[in-house]
């Protein structure tokens, strides 16, 4: 039986997705999804068939029915990368709750939540603690890409009426804290450390399903990291605009400037110049574009010291700064 399939019954039995119904009695589907062997789950779940050298995914059997809102409450946070929360910023509480602090442990305590039908964004900062541990095997790239990829999946069958947000990007979005996203909607978090431009390319027809009604896009600081010309990055991102507007005609698609850096190798002049570039596409393209470096520059001209944990990765401070800026806008 699918993740999917398991992740799209979980929001629909646990009233998480308005506007759905089960084709089945709803009495008969569990409040709480603590296996993926639950038997009373696999009733509702067609079992998933191989044709040629591909498996076709299992789905639950569902009707449409009136919308109504989302209303939920999220209590998830999620740290940067370094080893330990108090290293990450002096200032950030110290009585939160234990929580993934790697990208193994990430990785695990999302898989874990998919295959048990929940999304790790609503779920308490400590879910799956016993799986998510101890992780130390380091997930692959085309790892990161199917996870996310059946996350979408799964969303685009649960979704009912409620409102969708995308973050689409690499680490800095991927490590976006869960307590920062509206209450009053969906959040996809399609991030992957160390995603370029043309790897979001190549993955973006994962959100061909779904239906959201705001994308945001922070892309390009791996890709200036990687050597790649300035010309590279804009002509991708457009190939990006294009891609998400034909797919998503409703969505508001948001462009983020490349934030700057405390890097001598990525120099604030370079960066300027680039978001420039990337502002003239999106005004051709007819996309939004959200200027962040006046939020995050300091008197000298690079990131403020207190808003990164090395100088390109963002700390509590730096996330807060982000989403105010985002939500100014909203």
């Amino acid at each position: 039986m699918s993740s999917v399939c398991l992740l799209a019954v979980g929001l629909m039995a646990q009233g998480q997705a308005p506007g759905w119904q089960l084709a089945v009695p709803l009495s008969r589907v569990p409040r709480n999804l603590p296996t993926a062997t639950d038997s009373r789950i696999s009733q509702l779940c067609n079992v998933s068939k191989l044709v040629g050298d591909r498996a076709l995914v299992a789905t639950a059997e569902f009707s449409r029915l009136e919308f109504s809102r989302l209303e939920v409450n999220r209590q998830g946070v999620i740290p940067d990368r370094p080893a330990t929360r108090n290293a990450i910023d002096p200032a950030a509480k110290t009585n939160r709750l234990p929580e993934p602090l790697t990208g193994e442990q990430l990785y695990v305590q999302r898989l874990a939540a998919l295959q048990t039908g929940k999304i790790y964004t609503r779920l308490p900062a400590n879910s799956f603690q016993q799986e998510w541990r101890d992780a130390t095997a380091t997930p692959t790239y085309e790892q990161w890409v199917n996870l996310l990829a059946q996350e979408a999946n799964a969303m685009a069958v649960g979704q009912g009426s409620s409102e969708l947000t995308v973050l689409l990007g690499d680490s800095i979005s991927l490590w976006f804290p869960s307590e920062l996203m509206m209450d009053d909607r969906f959040w996809l978090n399609q991030g992957i450390s160390g995603d370029t431009t043309s790897g979001i390319l190549r993955r973006i027809s994962a959100l061909d399903e779904t239906r959201p009604d705001t994308i945001h896009v922070m892309a390009g600081i791996n890709d200036l990291r990687r050597g790649a010309t300035d010309i590279e990055i804009v002509g991708n991102l457009r190939e990006i605009m294009r891609r998400l507007k034909q797919a998503h005609p409703q969505a508001q698609i948001i462009i983020h400037s490349i934030l700057p850096t405390r890097l001598a190798a990525l120099p604030t002049d370079r960066i300027r110049r680039l978001n420039y570039n990337i502002s003239t596409v999106a005004e051709e393209e007819g996309v939004n574009f959200l200027n962040l470096q006046p939020a995050f520059l300091d008197d000298s001209g690079i990131l403020s010291r207190d808003l990164t944990t090395d100088g390109i990765h963002l700390s509590d401070r730096g996330y807060r700064a982000w989403h105010k800026v985002m939500a100014s806008i909203l």
